[in-house]
């Protein structure tokens, strides 16, 4: 238990970081409206507390909410429960999940080559540092330094999965410092006048990286090679394009390595610095995109002279204040979802149908698979009791250990390029939700348990409140009232209708 003094400084401390972070969100409100009036696009009005609700669960954690929380919500006066609701959120084990399902996807692109390599362990990894509210720049810091086995260390994960410099550096550049350096590979690149030297400047911080081990011959999941630092000979899987030059920051000095065996963490320490001109920008501007559908700046990982941001203002404020809070990423998510642009209906008004860039409304996003899954089973329970349903031992479907939610995730996933806002499936996928047994057998069992003991009218409330986080409509409940009365029983009546609503646009969207 804290001492008082204790106490107080905690208190003290909140207090600080809520006026810090109320500061944003004004800040981050008057850059968007300001460019909404200057722009003449009418803004839509705040979002209804169901619409709000849903969204910021599935941005937040992953997942719709709970049946029990919805009505809680939807029933509540309290005049700050929304910003109440995000720091709830933002507390729960399920946040740093999610960004770990997110972050994970991103840091282990996987091919063939990798097939054998467990994604468990940074997923595992990725999670506590979410959780612990880890610095973004100590988070980084430790994944690009990690070493030892995926037993010890989850993050050496990164390392396992791409093998070589080059492409070490390709992720580095385009998920921390929002660019994407490949396209200067194996030749100077023809528009932002980036060299190929420089290129393999930066590529040269990890040409002593090794992996101890060949992951292609692993002859199962379970055998794990380490990484290991060795400052001999050359480097396996390099490009024919690979140019053995000095390591250079990018747009920068040479590196002063002399004597130096490890290479990473001085890479490590002038990436992650406050003073870095990419870092910070690269995050808050992927966050933007996580929360609104697009980012401040699109391509998110392919900013350079030649595209503008939006709101070019907001992107330098938010970067900025990012770096000066500490890298803070509970911090950054609050603000922005305490936020009147983030608290936006989705529905248009006269004016602002066509708006895609000025955050007039909020963007309809498709569901990620893990959203969709995680959603399916918190209503309906897992697919196969009994079997492996949980989170990730390989992520790779076809691999020992791959679990039933492997499995969905494989069959709904979408190009590594697909925009949040285009629904990139197609109808393999649909006819899987419609006929799968996870989502017809599973829904008449979960429709029984939600609608025991319910008149009718209660128990249309209950389905429309597990599955959509809302309240029929009168007219709604007027025709699903009629349709349970032609039914030979209510309850394959209740489970028409609870498959009719996951199978909905409604459900299957984040609006």
């Amino acid at each position: 238990m804290a001492a008082p003094w204790q106490a107080s400084i905690l208190g003290m401390l909140m207090i600080v970081g809520t006026a810090v972070g109320q500061n944003l969100t004004q800040f981050i409100d008057h850059q968007i409206n300001s460019r909404l009036s200057a722009e003449k696009v009418p803004a839509s009005p705040r979002s209804g507390d169901a619409e709000f609700l849903r969204r910021v669960y599935l941005d937040l954690v992953g997942v719709v909410p709970p049946k029990e929380k919805a009505v809680a919500f939807l029933n509540s006066t309290d005049s700050r429960k929304r910003s109440k609701l995000i720091d709830e959120l933002l507390a729960s084990p399920e946040f740093g999940r999610h960004l770990a399902d997110i972050w994970d996807n991103l840091l282990f692109q996987r091919t063939t080559d990798n097939r054998a390599i467990r994604v468990g362990p940074l997923n595992e990894w990725l999670s506590e540092k979410f959780n612990a509210n880890t610095p973004w720049n100590r988070l980084v810091s430790e994944l690009l330094t990690a070493t030892g086995t995926q037993e010890e260390n989850g993050a050496t994960t990164f390392f396992l999965a791409t093998q070589s410099a080059n492409k070490m550096l390709d992720s580095v550049s385009r998920l921390f410092m929002g660019v994407r350096l490949e396209c200067a590979q194996c030749h100077n690149h023809p528009f932002t006048g980036w060299k190929q030297t420089e290129y393999w400047g930066m590529a040269a911080f990890f040409m002593k990286v090794r992996i101890n081990g060949n992951p292609r011959a692993m002859k199962d999941a379970a055998q794990t090679p380490a990484v290991i630092e060795s400052s001999r000979g050359r480097q396996r899987g390099l490009s024919e394009s690979a140019k053995m030059v000095p390591p250079k920051f990018f747009q920068g000095e040479t590196a002063d390595v002399a004597g130096v065996t490890e290479l990473r963490p001085i890479l490590a320490q002038w990436l992650t610095s406050p003073e870095n001109k990419f870092f910070a920008k690269a995050f808050v501007n992927r966050v933007w995109g996580q929360l609104f559908g697009v980012g401040l700046i699109e391509p998110i990982d392919d900013m350079n002279e030649e595209r503008e941001a939006t709101h070019p203002e907001l992107l330098d404020g938010l970067a900025r204040q990012f770096a000066d809070s500490g890298f803070d990423i509970k911090a950054l998510y609050r603000a922005i979802c305490q936020s009147e642009a983030y608290q936006r209906t989705s529905r248009p008004v006269p004016g602002n149908e066509s708006d895609n860039k000025w955050f007039a409304r909020m963007n309809v996003k498709v569901l990620s698979p893990e959203q969709l899954y995680d959603s399916l089973s918190a209503i309906l329970g897992p697919p196969n009791p009994g079997r492996n349903n949980n989170r990730p031992a390989t992520q790779q479907p076809n691999r020992p250990g791959a679990s039933v939610r492997d499995q969905f995730i494989a069959f709904f996933a979408v190009s590594e390029d697909a925009k949040a806002t285009e629904y990139d499936a197609g109808i393999p996928q649909a006819l899987r939700l419609m006929n799968h047994p996870f989502t017809n057998r599973n829904s008449e069992l979960a429709a029984r348990q939600l609608t025991k003991g319910q008149t009718k009218s209660k128990a249309i409330d209950a389905l429309y409140l597990s599955a959509l986080s809302r309240r029929p409509t009168p007219a709604e409940t007027a025709r699903l009232m009629k349709y349970l009365d032609r039914t030979d029983s209510l309850e394959s009546g209740y489970a028409d209708i609870l498959w009719a609503l996951l199978n909905s646009s409604e459900f299957t969207l984040n609006h």
